[in-house]
């Protein structure tokens, strides 16, 4: 009777022992992958098929997971010290956008995806941008967008990674630059403002070459302008109207004037306004 309760508590033991075991067991073998996330398993250093979502069961101590987000990662790239092709000093930053689309590439083909992606596009921001001129880099950022995409995802493509975006965020020149360029934009607004006066003359005067050359058809729409332009002034209060008088119409009024005076016939030949208006001796 004195040997069952010690034959009891062996049985116990062993099986507490039992289920410590399995448990340990049990947290080296099975590892949950949320939806976002894949398995790279490695057994014995070769690896095998790829694992995930959801519950992946290992083989304990022989299996090693790796596990990989295929989430669109924000990359911030550095700030970039670029000299432009027309040797104009500029800082440049940009941000890329990329994922992982093969999990085995990223992690046999390359040690840290990561830092290699930043690096790549670091070097590659560079050498683009060193070969556009400013006036480029500034009103056709939307090219070089899509250049640095092509680049930096061909050479990212072995390693499992897509590239989708990259983007240039900010781009800061020298502060004697900046005033040279305002400079030019005002000397551009001025040229324009100039070009547009210019043309505005240029319509205004055909305009007013087909006016006188329809005038000079009917010479009485002349007189109708003048009796009009006359009007336009008296409808002005404390305005002075100027008639303007002829001046030959002057000439034969005071030649015949003289002539009724001495009772000789009117000149067929007018005098000179200097003899009619009084200012020295006529002459013939």
């Amino acid at each position: 009777m004195g040997a069952e309760p010690v034959i009891l508590t062996a049985l116990v033991i062993v099986v507490a022992v039992v289920l410590l075991v399995a448990l340990v067991l049990a947290a080296f073998s099975v590892r949950v992958l949320r939806e976002y996330e894949r398995g790279v398993v490695f057994r014995l250093g070769r690896l095998t098929d790829q694992k995930g979502p959801g519950v992946v069961v290992l083989v304990p101590f022989v299996d090693r997971l790796e596990r990989v987000s295929l989430r669109t990662v924000t990359l911030q790239i550095p700030p970039q010290e670029v000299i432009t092709r027309d040797n104009v000093p500029a800082r440049v930053t940009a941000v890329a956008y990329f994922r992982v689309v093969d999990p085995n590439k990223s992690i046999v083909e390359i040690q840290d995806v990561l830092s290699a992606t930043s690096q790549i596009a670091q070097t590659t921001l560079r050498s683009v941008l060193g070969k556009a001129e400013l006036d480029h880099l500034l009103s056709e950022r939307e090219q070089l967008n899509e250049s640095l995409q092509h680049i930096i995802d061909d050479q990212t493509e072995p390693w499992g990674v897509k590239v989708t975006t990259v983007e240039i965020k900010d781009v800061e020149i020298p502060a004697g630059m900046q005033h040279a360029m305002a400079r030019q934009a005002e000397a551009e607004r001025e040229r324009r403002a100039k070009i547009i006066d210019a043309e505005g003359e240029f319509q205004a005067a055909a305009k007013l070459l087909e006016a006188a050359e329809l005038i000079s058809r009917n010479p009485v729409t002349i007189q109708l302008r003048y009796l009009q332009t006359l009007r336009e002034i008296g409808g002005n209060e404390n305005s002075t109207i100027v008639f303007p008088f002829p001046l030959d119409l002057l000439q034969a009024l005071r030649a015949a004037g003289s002539d009724a005076a001495t009772g000789t016939a009117i000149p067929t030949v007018v005098e000179k306004p200097a003899a009619i208006l009084g200012n020295g001796p006529a002459r013939p």
